[in-house]
């Protein structure tokens, strides 16, 4: 058996994630407190005590699912459970990087803060949606969007066979996805998102993520793999850690191309480590045969962990 870590993105979040494993463990409670600490603020709170609307912030999204995701990975070390590869969806390959010992822990709490702020404060006017397009090739989509008379629409995430989410201004959106019926889609669904995320009009958040990048430290740990989602291949030490992370803003998400690769290095079971279940439904589209478990709350990962010890 060769265990792979994935780490899900913005959208898995949910009010009261996470909040028997905070009462249940002192592992959790204490990685709680040191990012609530390093930023100043109640992590815990916000993510158990907050509203739906306070929660779905970006700012605030996603710090709270990294610092869920981190202190599930944690428990799981602790348990003598670890992997030697890992992913994340999008905001997820930052669990990945601390996980893998790329990035510290201080410095991932820090810039996925700033990095929720600027993709939150530098969307542009204008209406924003997205969108998932489900049961059509990644080339239908694409000629779905290309195909649109007026407005801005690409895809964003190519999440596993069969479901890309598309992203851009409303109305476009709303033409790729009726253009995506015509073309044989099964269904088109728009998602609860406030900007044009993984698009080029988000370039001013990336620039000021860059910058920020800048000021921490992320080196190449050799002794583990992390799959990028920008070509679904795993950093080596030719490539510019800083600049592929602040790219990840504008530029689409390979999911499904890195679980492949994944599965391609000998993955043949995976653990989606934070709240929802959602990559272990993108993972099992693509490849029916992996196992698949995901943790986010005690029945979970004392179930991961009965079988996997």
């Amino acid at each position: 058996m060769k265990l792979g870590f994935v780490f899900p993105g913005q959208g898995a979040q949910y009010v009261g994630m996470g909040k028997d494993l905070y009462d249940k463990y002192d592992t959790v409670r204490k990685t709680y407190k040191k990012a609530s600490d390093i930023l100043n603020m109640d992590i815990a709170k916000l993510t158990f005590e907050s509203n739906e609307e306070e929660l779905n912030q970006t700012k605030n999204t996603q710090i709270a699912i990294l610092v869920m995701s981190l202190a599930i990975e944690k428990l799981l070390k602790e348990n003598g459970i670890d992997a030697d590869i890992s992913a994340g969806l999008s905001l997820g390959e930052y669990s990945a990087l601390v996980h893998s010992n790329f990035i510290s822990f201080e410095d991932a709490v820090k810039i996925v803060r700033k990095r929720g702020e600027f993709m939150q404060n530098y969307v542009p006017e204008g209406t924003w949606a997205m969108a998932a397009i489900i049961g059509l090739d990644d080339e239908l989509v694409e000629k779905a969007c290309t195909d649109v008379k007026n407005g801005f629409v690409v895809p964003a995430n190519y999440n596993c066979i069969g479901q890309i989410a598309i992203s851009g201004e409303r109305e476009a959106v709303l033409e790729a996805m009726e253009n995506a019926k015509k073309l044989g889609a099964k269904r088109a669904i728009e998602l609860k998102t406030s900007g044009p995320f993984h698009t080029e009009k988000l370039t001013t958040a990336s620039d000021k993520l860059k910058e920020e990048l800048e000021k921490i430290d992320i080196k190449i740990n050799s002794s583990k793999k992390v799959i990028k989602n920008l070509d679904a291949k795993e950093y080596t030490s030719n490539d510019n850690i800083k600049e592929i992370l602040a790219k990840h803003v504008i530029s689409p998400v390979r999911f499904r191309k890195s679980v492949e690769e994944m599965i391609n290095q000998g993955v043949d079971t995976f653990i989606e480590i934070g709240p929802g279940k959602v990559l272990s439904g993108f993972i099992k589209k693509t490849n029916k045969d992996v196992n698949v478990f995901n943790i986010e709350n005690v029945e979970t990962f004392e179930n991961c962990l009965s079988i996997l010890s």
